[in-house]
């Protein structure tokens, strides 16, 4: 069958390109790509779900819903720190 398409003009340099270096014939080129594209896609194979390992540390040496407060203590004491080193 015959049909007008309009083909961009870097596509279709590249199908020409094609066609001269596997040597075929652009017809038939053109119609094999479209085929492949038409065929349906293979069902993707299930991922098997991710799952991150965790591990026990045990009892913190801190209190950790006092996080702030023990930011700003250590920041005190680091800035104290500089202050001594200063003298």
């Amino acid at each position: 069958m015959r049909t007008t398409l309009n083909i961009d003009d870097d596509i279709l340099r590249h199908l020409k390109q094609q066609a001269v270096k596997s040597r075929v014939p652009f017809k038939r080129l053109v119609n094999s790509i479209l085929r492949a594209g038409l065929r349906p896609a293979a069902p993707a194979r299930a991922r098997k779900a991710y799952s991150c390992p965790a591990y026990r540390m045990g009892e913190p040496r801190i209190k950790l819903d006092k996080a702030l407060t023990l930011a700003a203590n250590l920041e005190d004491a680091e800035i104290l720190r500089e202050l001594e080193l200063r003298k």
